[in-house]
């Protein structure tokens, strides 16, 4: 299934927005360097700083550090992953929904966390693993093996709120170039306390 993350959340989270082609969102991931209104100065992990508009029909996302017993049986998780030659994928990040976000953009499309990664987004049909863990993860239209190993970064994901988009946070701003050029954020995802968003 061919599906951004940004057309996944404005389905899951009936975000107002239009669904959008794959190469028309591009993802910034960086620190806030400073907030003037509706305006943000993002300064990615690599390359300038970026400017950013957000506003009322910008959807934020919190995220705050978790560890890999976060994932449990019941949980509807999103990974970045490299797909392994024995068909399995191999996580970089696990992300952990809130229940209230469950069905976030469901599917395995490509990612941009290194060449040939991949996003799966789905309810974990199995879990095993004491050290590590290999999930189950299934979506609209199939399911993926995924070796979660001990040292993989997990997030933790709930519904934030305007508050919480500060200078200094850690972000990704899935974003959308306007007419004028301007660049606008349809998702933010603020870390809370320091949080880096693994995403």
């Amino acid at each position: 299934m061919m599906k951004t993350l940004l057309t996944g959340l404005t389905l899951g989270l009936v975000v107002a927005t239009a669904p959008a082609r794959a190469d028309d969102i591009v993802r910034y991931r960086g620190t806030i360097e400073a907030i003037d209104g509706s305006t943000l100065t993002i300064k990615p992990r690599t390359g300038e700083a970026k400017t950013v508009t957000f506003g009322s029909d910008t959807k934020i996302l919190a995220a705050s550090s978790g560890q890999i017993s976060d994932i449990k049986s019941e949980s509807y998780i999103g990974t970045a992953a490299i797909p392994q030659p024995d068909g399995t994928q191999k996580a970089l990040q696990v992300t952990v929904f809130a229940s209230s976000l469950r069905g976030t953009a469901d599917g395995h499309y490509p990612w941009d966390l290194g060449a040939n990664s991949t996003m799966t987004n789905g309810a974990i049909g199995s879990l095993s693993g004491t050290e590590g863990r290999t999930l189950l993860v299934k979506y609209n239209g199939g399911e993926k093996k995924v070796l979660v190993p001990e040292d993989v970064p997990v997030t933790l994901v709930d519904p934030g709120e305007k508050s919480i988009v500060v200078a200094g946070a850690k972000v990704v701003a899935f974003t959308k170039a306007g007419p004028d050029g301007k660049l606008n954020a349809a998702i933010l995802i603020v870390g809370r306390n320091g949080t880096v968003p693994s995403m």
